[in-house]
């Protein structure tokens, strides 16, 4: 089968292709910079340039976008250029080649101000039925382009699945009291419990949904670790995140003892993954206790993807504050 796999020079758009040929897919990479897995440079904003990409493709993989790390640097206009106007092309050109299923990559970030609760509420559990409530301009562009998505299947019949990932960058964390405080593995580590998810999972999502777009039709789905936590949990996640993680994750005080490391005292927010393990049969590996298990046999944090895919670089620039700069 040929697919199309849109940011090819990216974290998920590398760690898709390279999976999906070593399943023996035809993958078309697209991307505006050149990579090894990258077959097509330029840019979604193109129609012609994107038409000529789809030719024989039966899926496409959205994964290309201005994202968090552009904010401050990009303009509006180019946030909707790209995130908006790029997924309008793909969509049309799609449509127009007969592709038989078409899936996004969106991000927990739509969620906005609705992730962080007021002093003295419980964490904010997140499932899909949360209300949006978008604080930046790249929020609001990967809503309006989840809303496109739907409303090529409502309209046209194409099948669009959206998948709101979590965090999977391994690069250092943009918060500077996070920086500051913590060890980035420890960061990391900490934020499997909540609202992070290994690549490899990130990856096996898309192709499951890949798998089951067509009987779906169009759905919306969190893409994060799988929490330890419940509900009945948020309210001591504000005051005492520790002493919730000892309680039910027992075995990570010791791991963490060895290293140095420490919990976060409080976590405001957590990622339900339930629907699509639910409804797509989606089996993510990479949980909190996985990753415990893997310290504790002298193993990387990161999984062997993750290590092949790497770091890449969001800027041409370098900035002596954080991995980029915040808005």
């Amino acid at each position: 089968m040929k697919v199309l796999v849109t940011g090819s020079a990216g974290h998920l758009g590398e760690a898709l292709a390279r999976t999906l040929k070593g399943m023996d897919y035809e993958v078309v990479g697209l991307d505006k910079r050149a990579s090894p897995f990258t077959t097509h440079v330029g840019s979604i904003t193109d129609p012609t340039f994107v038409q000529g990409c789809l030719d024989g493709v039966g899926t496409v993989f959205h994964t290309a976008t201005l994202h968090k790390p552009h904010v401050a640097t990009h303009s509006h206009q180019d946030f909707i250029d790209t995130n908006i106007t790029g997924t309008l092309n793909l969509l049309q050109e799609a449509l127009a080649a007969g592709v038989q299923r078409f899936i996004f990559t969106s991000t927990t970030s739509v969620f906005g101000d609705a992730l962080v609760p007021p002093p003295g509420a419980p964490a904010a559990w997140i499932t899909e039925d949360v209300t949006p409530v978008s604080k930046n301009i790249y929020g609001v562009t990967k809503a309006a382009a989840e809303n496109l998505c739907q409303l090529f299947y409502r309209n046209y019949g194409l099948p669009c699945l959206v998948l709101r990932t979590s965090r999977f960058f391994p690069e250092d964390d943009d918060n500077k009291g996070v920086r500051d405080a913590f060890a980035d593995d420890n960061v990391k580590a900490n934020e499997y419990l909540f609202r992070r998810v290994d690549i490899e999972d990130a990856v096996s999502a898309h192709l499951v949904a890949a798998a089951r777009a067509q009987s779906i039709g169009f759905g919306t789905y969190i893409i994060s670790a799988t929490t330890p936590f419940s509900p009945d949990d948020t309210a001591e996640l504000r005051v005492n995140a520790t002493g919730v993680v000892e309680r039910l994750v027992p075995e990570y005080k010791a791991a963490y003892q060895r290293r140095g490391w420490r919990m976060f005292p409080n976590i405001d927010r957590v990622y339900v993954n339930e629907r699509a393990r639910t409804e797509l049969g989606w089996q993510p590996r990479h949980d909190f206790k996985a990753v415990i298990n893997r310290l504790e046999a002298g193993e990387e944090l990161k999984s062997p993807l993750a290590k092949q895919i790497g770091s890449k670089d969001y800027h041409a620039d370098t900035f002596s504050e954080g991995p980029y700069p915040v808005e």
